[in-house]
Formats: C-alpha cells, sequence, structure tokens
C-alpha cells in the first residue's frame, strides 16, 4: 500500500515510519525538514512542505491508497507549562485542507491519532488528570484535537479516530486494551510502539472505519 504519513518526525510518527517501512509499504512524508526523519530507505519519499497547506498536501498525495495523521500540538519540553511550538491550530487547520484535498483526489482512506480524553471521552480520564489538562499548556492540544475530530465526523471520509492513553517509551510488550464509551475501562498508559503497530494494523485490515476507539495496555 502506499501511504501518506504525517507527523513523521515526531516521537510517535517515527514509530510508525519504521512499521510502515517494515510491513512492506511504500511511504510518502509531508516535512517541514528531511533532516529530523529517523532513517532513509528506498520506500520513504520525502515531501519538503507545510503540513497545512493544500498545494504541498497534493503533491504528496499523489499516488496514495490512505492516509496515517499522528500529528499533535508540541511543546519545548513534557513540562505541562512548556512554550507550545506550533500553532494552536495546527491539527484542525491541517485537517480542514486535507479532507478537502483527499476528497478531490477520491483518496478516503484515513486513520488518525488523537488523545484520551477528547470529546465523549472527557468524562472518562480521572479527575487530577483532568485539572491538569484544564490548567496547562495541554489543553491546547485537547481543544485542537476535539476540533479536528469533529471536521473527520462530517467529512464524508473513510476514517478511524484512534485515542490512545498516556504515551510512554516502555520496550515492554504488555496486552492492548481496546475500549469503545469508556468500555472496558482503560488504563492509564501505553507505548508508543503499540499505538504504532495498532493503527498500522488497523489501516492495513480495513478496521474500526467510522469509529473513535481508545487504546491503552493491561
Amino acid at each position: 500500500m502506499k501511504v501518506l504519513l504525517l507527523g513523521a518526525t515526531g516521537r510517535l510518527g517515527r514509530c510508525v515510519l519504521r512499521d510502515l517501512v517494515d510491513s512492506g509499504h511504500t511511504i510518502h512524508v509531508l516535512a517541514r525538514y528531511k533532516e529530523r526523519l529517523p532513517f532513509e530507505h528506498p520506500n520513504v519519499k520525502v515531501y519538503i512542505g507545510n503540513v497545512s497547506d493544500e498545494g504541498h498536501l497534493r503533491e504528496a498525495l499523489q499516488g496514495c491508497e490512505a492516509v496515517l495523521n499522528v500529528l499533535n500540538i508540541s511543546r519545548n519540553s513534557d513540562f505541562p507549562w512548556a512554550k507550545l511550538r506550533t500553532p494552536v491550530t495546527l491539527l484542525s487547520t491541517t485537517m480542514k485542507a486535507l479532507i478537502k484535498v483527499m476528497n478531490s483526489c477520491q483518496v478516503k482512506r484515513v486513520v488518525v491519532t488523537t488523545a484520551w480524553g477528547v470529546g465523549d471521552s472527557w468524562r472518562e480520564v480521572p479527575r487530577w488528570f483532568r485539572w491538569l489538562i484544564e490548567h496547562s499548556n495541554i489543553r491546547y492540544a485537547y481543544q485542537d484535537h476535539q476540533r479536528q475530530e469533529k471536521l473527520l465526523q462530517s467529512s464524508g471520509l473513510d476514517w478511524t479516530i484512534v485515542r490512545p492513553t498516556g504515551l510512554t517509551n516502555s520496550p515492554k510488550i504488555r496486552k492492548l486494551v481496546i475500549s469503545r464509551h469508556g468500555k472496558p475501562r482503560p488504563y492509564l498508559v501505553i507505548s508508543r510502539s503499540h499505538v504504532s503497530r495498532m493503527i498500522v494494523n488497523t489501516l492495513e485490515a480495513r478496521e474500526y472505519v467510522g469509529e473513535m476507539v481508545t487504546i491503552s495496555e493491561k
């Protein structure tokens, strides 16, 4: 499969890029800086540009059958009050452009990662974490994830929204828990490598079309 990957230079995106390559896919990457990619590979074609620019998206999408979008609002560090280094509407601005370009190019399949606590999953999150989101710069990502989820739901695309719980870099292999509407109750964390494998498998198997699922590790 030929896939457009957005967010390939992030910590989750690097895992996804590796898993796509290992699975034998051809990947188009749209990024501002090629040097931030973790490796080069004959099956990876890099397009330099802005992920929210329709022209750049259209060029990178040519020949692709699907899109994996793992973009996020990033901060200068993991400290919750750290200064943002991306615009507060990066996700929704990109999603508006992406939906328009995908529909015009007749590419329908898209898998997007947001976060546990976005939309109707807010009530599932522990109170202490809700407080942290509301009182720190983490809130900007959650607000924009919610905007992009709403855009996707009315897009006419064959979308899947994956909401990971707290992301870790743990190498341990644990049981994947997939929750819908809070059942079964999600666990607090999941490794980036596990998220990556799940969304690549979801794309390949064409699972959870039109669904929002929360994923965690037991």
